[in-house]
């Protein structure tokens, strides 16, 4: 496989598990880190380091609401929920946050 459809394949598949996220509102971030060792966050942190790296502006709030789909506040306001004790625990025991 060439260079240029490797990166056009990694950048759909990118699109469609943003896609992915912003239509499971349910799954909490506190979820993902402490099942797969990532969230939205740390997508949108990735984001901002690629584009730093590729000297495109790009802030961390305009990278996030290239994750959420919307501004991060009004994601929060909507649809985060408090963390049960377990799921801070688990959190808490995993160190996986990036």
């Amino acid at each position: 496989m060439d260079e240029q459809t490797r990166t056009a394949l990694e950048a759909a598949v990118f699109r469609r598990l943003v896609a992915h996220l912003r239509e499971r509102t349910d799954v909490q971030n506190i979820d993902l880190m402490n099942l797969a060792g990532f969230c939205r966050n740390c997508l949108s942190n990735w984001l901002k380091d690629a584009a730093d790296a590729a000297g495109v502006p790009l802030s961390k709030d305009q990278s996030r609401e290239a994750v959420y789909g919307m501004p991060y506040e009004t994601w929060k306001a909507r649809y985060q929920r408090e963390a049960t004790p377990a799921q801070r625990q688990a959190f808490e025991t995993s160190h996986r946050h990036e």
